[in-house]
């Protein structure tokens, strides 16, 4: 358990995905009081829970570390292994193992589950925390000043913290920076996030090896302007199915659909010259959701004028969809958020802890947000003599019986990698309280100091002259 606050407020986290339920557990932890506000009902919320999700070392330690390994791994496979193969034709380029002193070091460990499998995990958790959790409850406006939340019933509910963890098109953004930055900026792919029964994939001669690698393997696919990533995961006996393709193909439809409804012969359509046993998949797949790839630039600010409003995960900082980092990052935000309202003394402190956390994760959010898209990027590089030399250089590792990030460019991606899972949320905002949120209070303390003794020294002046 982490340090408690002296003084303990009240927090309205509006929006109940991972973001939300993070932030919900983490302020829990440390002692404030939290309500959580869902847009959509819990029937609807698990509708929209499609696919798989990749949890990176630098997430899962932050999990370990709120008691949760026990239930993650419940729910969840360990992988050790990446395979790389060609799009259209299916060649096998090489293998990457997950460098165990390198996993070692983060304290973490890369797990595979279904995305509805951790939104439970952390449903449960934040309500065996003492949070509130209020679902169907949409939210249409907020405001710092006074900070309050506006619902559609016309309910009025205050708080002294207003987080947005509300996703991309978020509500909080949008008082805060005046506009929804990501519907401002045009789509550059289209994401397809689904799953296959194993059982099916066990019964085909073609798709049944993809269970029988010596260790648990993440299979990637890089094609012209198309990739494709697969894994097995945990808590079902199901492969998960992550698509990238091209927007704006003739006669196909290119909006978002999270809820069921889409049509699978269209995703088929959108998948062009692919290798067999990716057409397979995608044949006994499940209803897939789609949704639109874009690269969205750094949000300026994330708190309100006020003080008293921020905004976390994707409300602050949009990824690529289907991003290794997209969970982390909003598990990151949530530990570091509460580390540092660990510290609360005095309301007064409330901005200075808001402005803080942007501070201190505004470059690393940036860093990770560009990395992650120059891995899409790197995936799908057109064809063309970077993307030959690409797959020259992988095949001349596997020759050799290298690693295919064993050096150059792919090398270079792998070093970013490990600087990323070895990053500590909670590390960062301990360092920033003791280098500087500690000497701001001092200092604070010796000026209320020094203006007592002055009053005292005035008062006894007073008394000296009566």
């Amino acid at each position: 358990m982490s340090g408690k606050p002296e003084l303990t407020i009240n927090f309205i986290v509006v929006g109940g995905g991972i973001a939300g339920l993070a932030c919900a557990i983490a302020l829990r932890r440390v002692g404030h009081r939290v309500v959580v506000l869902e847009q959509h009902s819990d029937a609807d919320v698990w509708k929209m829970s499609h696919g798989g999700i990749r949890l990176p070392p630098n997430v899962s330690k932050i999990l370990f570390h709120w008691g949760l390994e026990r239930a993650l791994r419940q729910v969840s496979i360990t992988s050790n292994a990446m395979e790389v193969e060609i799009y259209e034709t299916g060649e096998y380029l090489g293998t990457h193992l997950w460098e165990a002193e390198v996993l070692r070091e983060t304290g973490g460990d890369f797990l595979f589950l279904h995305h509805d499998g951790l939104r439970k995990l952390l449903y449960d958790a934040a309500i065996a925390a003492g949070a509130e959790v209020r679902a169907g409850t949409k939210v249409v406006s907020v405001s710092g000043k006074g900070p309050h939340v506006t619902l559609t019933t016309g309910e009025t509910l205050l708080a002294d913290v207003i987080i947005g963890a509300d996703g991309r098109s978020s509500v909080v953004q949008q008082a805060i920076i005046g506009k929804d930055a990501f519907n401002a900026v045009p789509y550059q792919s289209l994401f397809y996030n689904t799953t296959v029964p194993a059982e099916l994939m066990r019964a085909d001669p073609q798709l049944a090896p993809f269970f029988k690698r010596p260790i648990e393997t993440m299979f990637v696919w890089l094609g012209n302007n198309r990739t494709a990533v697969a894994f097995r995961i945990g808590g079902k006996d199901e492969f998960a199915l992550h698509l990238w393709v091209p927007p704006r193909q003739k006669g196909l439809c290119d909006d978002e659909c999270w809820g069921g409804g889409l049509d699978l012969k269209e995703m088929r359509r959108q998948l062009g010259e692919c290798e067999p046993r990716l057409l397979k998949l995608t044949k006994l797949a499940a209803t897939p959701a789609r949704v639109q790839v874009k690269m969205v630039p750094p949000i300026e600010d994330w708190v309100d004028e006020h003080g008293r409003m921020v905004i976390i995960g994707e409300a602050a900082h949009p990824l690529p969809a289907g991003s290794l980092q997209g969970g982390a990052m909003a598990v990151e935000d949530a530990a570091v958020l509460a580390k540092l309202f660990s510290h609360l003394r005095d309301k007064d402190q409330i901005s200075t802890f808001l402005h803080a956390f942007q501070d201190l994760r505004e470059d690393r959010c940036a860093s990770v947000v560009h990395t992650e898209q120059c891995n899409l990027y790197f995936q799908m590089l057109p064809t063309g003599p970077q993307q030959e030399q690409r797959d020259q250089d992988m095949r001349a590792k596997t020759a050799q019986g290298e690693s295919v990030f064993g050096g150059g460019e792919a090398s270079e991606q792998w070093e970013q990698l490990k600087e990323l899972w070895g990053y500590d949320a909670e590390d960062e905002a301990d360092d920033w309280w003791v280098k500087w949120g500690l000497l701001r209070e001092r200092a604070k303390q010796r000026s209320l100091d020094m203006e007592a003794e002055m009053n005292a020294a005035r008062l006894s002046s007073l008394r000296v002259r009566a």
